[in-house]
């Protein structure tokens, strides 16, 4: 299949290039030099040029503190953005993926959230997200939402690779326990890309690592796991803590968890559990710094 991704030079949208290309699908890789997803007229123009069956649609302005003060960049982004990848992609047939968050829930249930539940955005990123589901719903008639969590990868900047720079820096290291959620390896959520695109099963889907953990016992399997597979020696003395001792100008969710209901329902693959995809990921760093 021909398939056009956005953001392809971000941590999800090269992994996503990665894994198609190894199947290999014809892929058009843009990143922002290449396509500017604000621009309507180019959008249409180059997925015009280019002609996909599906588009990938993995851009987005991520930065969750920064979009509380930079509201019409984050919304030129991920809601316009998301607008005019819709407006193109229907143009010439071509289903689309949008790649959303969890964080277009408040968080403030105890249960799993399911892909019909209420959404209830708090922060100005969710809710940009939350406005480019809606545009998306409303202008494409082939499209797939995928809502996904706590992402991390081989490639740019991650919970993941922080807490390995600090575990080694710190004496002491202090890590919120009083968020839940569901880490999710960039590897694993475009392997579902790729399963999800060759269907057409559309509609909204939560994917993200299974089970659930806090950033608290995040960390310490991090380390844990760290210590065996990349020999590291961490000797900080983790500590859990509050959100309120760690305040960021952009609230989170309390409580990230996604129920895979509608994986299930459509008899797709679930994901691994996180600590499984957590262990490929560090053997994935281990083998990319003996390569440097």
């Amino acid at each position: 299949m021909k398939v056009l991704v956005t953001g392809a030079g971000g941590q999800l949208g090269k992994d996503v290039v990665r894994v198609l290309t190894e199947k290999g699908h014809d892929v058009l890789a843009c990143d922002r030099n290449t396509l500017d997803i604000t621009n309507l007229e180019q959008s249409i123009q180059v997925i015009q040029n280019y002609t996909p069956d599906v588009v990938m649609h993995c851009a987005a302005y991520t930065a969750v503190d920064a979009a509380e003060t930079d509201v019409d960049n984050a919304y030129r982004v991920n809601a316009a953005g998301s607008r005019n990848m819709a407006l193109a992609a229907e143009k010439v047939g071509a289903k689309l993926i949008y790649v959303s968050t969890d964080y277009v829930f408040d968080g403030s249930s105890s249960d799993p959230y399911q892909e019909y539940d209420n959404t209830n955005p708090k922060s100005v990123y969710g809710k940009s997200k939350r406005a480019g589901e809606v545009l998306v719903q409303t202008l494409s008639s082939r499209y797939f939402i995928v809502r996904t969590s706590w992402v991390y990868g081989l490639h740019g900047h991650n919970f993941v690779k922080t807490m390995l720079k600090l575990g080694q820096e710190k004496p002491i290291l202090k890590v919120v326990d009083d968020q839940k959620g569901s880490p999710t390896y960039t590897v694993d959520l475009a392997r579902f890309l790729l399963e999800l695109m060759m269907t057409e099963k559309y509609g909204i889907y939560h994917a993200s690592g299974s089970g659930s953990c806090t950033w608290y016992e995040f960390t310490k399997a991090i380390f844990e796991e760290a210590g065996q597979i990349l020999q590291l020696s961490i000797n900080t003395e983790l500590l859990p803590c509050s959100t309120e001792e760690f305040p960021r100008p952009a609230p989170r969710p309390v409580n990230s968890v996604m129920d895979h209901l509608f994986i299930r329902v459509n008899d797709l693959t679930d994901f691994r559990p996180w600590r499984e995809a957590l262990r490929d990921f560090l053997r994935e760093l281990a083998l990319a710094q003996e390569t440097v």
